[in-house]
């Protein structure tokens, strides 16, 4: 069975350019994941791209990939400069996921390839693995306040027996509710999944 790719990415700046940037970006991960290469080249391929169109490090990516092994449940990971996911387990203990490096395309200072630690944990029943980009805890009510990662972290401390899909309902109307009318300048991403008993 082929492992499961879980990524949330988001590249520096605004506008044309960085959707230009991400849809490159999409096109070179499609292309790095349609072979049964591990995770460590995935993320060293990726890497590589993203420093070849970063203009001098002035457009680079922050991301989280995970490749999950649907059998034994174990979950390889890697961090490249993004919001560290969290991980509650069923218990409610909290862990964050921050192994990795630094965002992908940032200039190398000397000649060789930077290398991306992999982290390694394995996941249980009712486990809740919550994804998210900036925009989530940096969105702003209408006094400039923001949301926060102890907002977060609240709204996923929640013992509720519900799936991701409603997990995900929930923290973002807490996170609309929270900004009102209030215009947002970032996007707003988040990823949930839950494992199954």
């Amino acid at each position: 069975m082929q492992p499961l790719l879980v990524i949330v990415a988001d590249v520096a700046g605004k506008s044309v350019p960085a959707a230009l940037l991400m849809a490159t970006f999409q096109a070179s991960l499609r292309a790095l994941s349609s072979t049964s290469e591990p995770l460590e080249a995935i993320v060293a391929g990726l890497d590589r791209y993203a420093r070849a169109h970063s203009l001098d490090g002035r457009r680079f990516t922050t991301a989280f990939l995970a490749q999950i092994n649907p059998q034994t449940r174990e979950m390889r990971y890697t961090n490249a400069g993004h919001n560290n996911p969290v991980l509650r387990r069923a218990s409610g203990q909290i862990e964050r996921l921050t192994v990795g490096g630094p965002p992908f395309g940032l200039p190398l200072f000397s000649e060789n390839e930077f290398k991306y630690e992999t982290g390694v944990t394995k996941l249980g029943a009712d486990d809740l693995l919550v994804i998210f980009t900036d925009g989530v805890v940096e969105a702003v009510d209408d006094r400039n306040e923001e949301f926060s990662e102890s907002r977060l972290l609240s709204s996923i401390l929640s013992n509720e027996p519900e799936s991701a899909a409603a997990t995900l309902q929930r923290m973002m109307t807490a996170v609309n509710t929270f900004v009102g009318y209030a215009r947002q300048h970032d996007d707003i991403t988040c990823l949930v999944l839950r494992v199954n008993a």
